[in-house]
């Protein structure tokens, strides 16, 4: 499909061109593309090593995106305050956060996602659009996305209508145009139609100019990680990018340790001339153990084999599953994973200074990818906010983001809070401390939580 909104994108363009209209370029090259279809794949467990063999899927990228997603976002509080202006944001943004670990894990399969805000029904929707779902048609000198091309489908009475959606920002001014098609087939894009005809895209104008604004309406929230597969390229990769070879082995691993499993089975190879026959004179296996019997021809030069013979061979696994569990410690330190994570921890005598450098590699990973989240979501607010403005949906005003994002990754919440009791009893530290570090109290709340004679005491001091 990917492949198809480009050429979507590619057509459109040279049609602006030839009406002598100024269009964008596409910056996406053949290679981005590819590997954008191949990260799609690999987390559909349709891996192009899976197609049409004998290999089966261990589910390994579905697996590291999840639990980068989950690290991300777990405990995750964020909200929006300050004002009228910032309840009306704080309404609709409540409505995105409970989605952001699924979000959050499409976007680490595939390197990124746009947050895309819209005006719906007097208030604002926000739509999530993967990265083989838009194409990027600008950036500026540091990254940021500038200019960027969407299609969104419908199938109406055997028709396919397709809405392209361009937005473009020169640097003080937005421009947003849209286009509809009209097509007998989904992978054609068609003529071009009124948005009336459609009364989804009745309301949307064709051509719109937001001027004054410091940047699109919608947010890029782009996997931080460096692009080895595309050094130039701006665009993000998958977290799994540095591991498709090492993913590849482990699948293949995984299916030797399946065929170990069943060329490993318990059989009963039989004569045929020790089986009861059919009324056609064939020779029958009992009907509830075919697989387990596994009948032979004894007067077809097999000399000397008993009517009745058991084949139970050892199962090889211990060592095809240590081999496993290599390449996914190989995996784990490719996707910025600690060892663990994917990994059997008790294959491994592992030092503390191993343990704590694993972690912190996680550690590290986690922290930058919640940080482009966060710097995504506030430039999705943003957006927001420009739109409560233009279509006058709440009174102006300021309004402030407050973030907060889980850090037992590295520290050991348990043990530091025992640490910081111990602390408190002998005197180092005031009681009160720990009690509003524990509770997540204020001081006067944590003071009249301790007992009398406890008060009584410090009082006299």
């Amino acid at each position: 499909m990917f492949y198809k909104i480009i050429e979507w994108i590619r057509k459109v363009f040279k049609q602006r061109e030839s009406a002598g209209e100024h269009t964008s370029t596409i910056v996406l090259d053949d290679k981005t593309i590819r590997y954008i279809d191949l990260w799609a794949k690999m987390y559909e467990d349709e891996a192009p090593w899976l197609a049409g063999k004998d290999c089966a899927s261990a589910g390994l990228p579905a697996a590291i995106a999840s639990e980068l997603a989950r690290l991300t976002t777990i405990e995750m509080e964020s909200e929006i305050t300050g004002s009228a202006r910032a309840d009306f944001l704080e309404s609709v943004y409540a409505k995105v956060l409970p989605k952001l670990r699924t979000q959050v894990e499409y976007a680490c399969a595939l390197g990124g996602m746009i947050f895309k805000p819209y005006v719906s029904g007097g208030s604002i929707e926000v739509e999530f659009i993967q990265a083989d779902r838009f194409v990027p048609t600008g950036f500026d000198s540091s990254g940021k996305l500038t200019a960027c091309q969407f299609v969104e489908q419908i199938s109406r009475g055997g028709k396919i209508y397709t809405r392209v959606e361009s937005h473009e920002f020169d640097g003080k001014n937005c421009s947003i145009r849209n286009r509809a098609y009209q097509s007998t087939q989904k992978d054609l894009l068609g003529h071009e139609i009124n948005l009336e005809d459609i009364a989804e895209w009745a309301d949307l104008e064709p051509d719109t100019v937001i001027k004054n604004v410091p940047g699109v309406l919608f947010s890029y929230f782009r996997i931080p990680q460096a692009n080895n597969k595309n050094r130039q390229s701006p665009f993000g990769v998958s977290v799994y990018s540095k591991a498709e070879s090492l993913i590849k082995s482990a699948d293949e691993q995984w299916e030797r340790i399946g065929w170990e499993y069943r060329g490993s089975e318990l059989a009963i190879e039989v004569s045929e001339s020790a089986l009861k026959r059919s009324s056609t004179g064939e020779p029958e296996l009992p009907k509830k153990e075919e697989r387990l019997f596994r009948r032979y021809d004894l007067a077809n030069g097999i000399n000397g084999k008993p009517l009745i013979e058991v084949f139970s061979p050892a199962i090889r696994d211990t060592s095809l599953f240590n081999g496993f569990n290599q390449i996914l410690r190989r995996i784990e330190f490719a996707c910025g994973l600690a060892y663990g994570t994917l990994s059997d921890v008790q294959d491994e005598d592992r030092t503390a200074t191993e343990v704590i450098f694993s972690k912190q590699r996680s550690y590290a990973f986690v922290s930058d990818i919640q940080a482009a989240l966060q710097a995504a979501l506030e430039d999705l607010i943003r957006a927001m906010d420009l739109w409560a403005d233009l279509y006058n949906l709440a009174t102006a005003g300021d309004y402030d983001v407050s973030f907060r994002f889980d850090d037992s990754l590295i520290v050991d919440s348990a043990t530091e809070n025992q640490l910081m009791m111990q602390e408190a009893t002998s005197g180092l530290i005031k009681k009160e401390l720990y009690l509003m570090r524990r509770y997540g109290v204020g001081e006067d709340q944590a003071r009249e939580m301790l007992p009398d004679t406890v008060n009584s005491a410090q009082g006299e001091e």
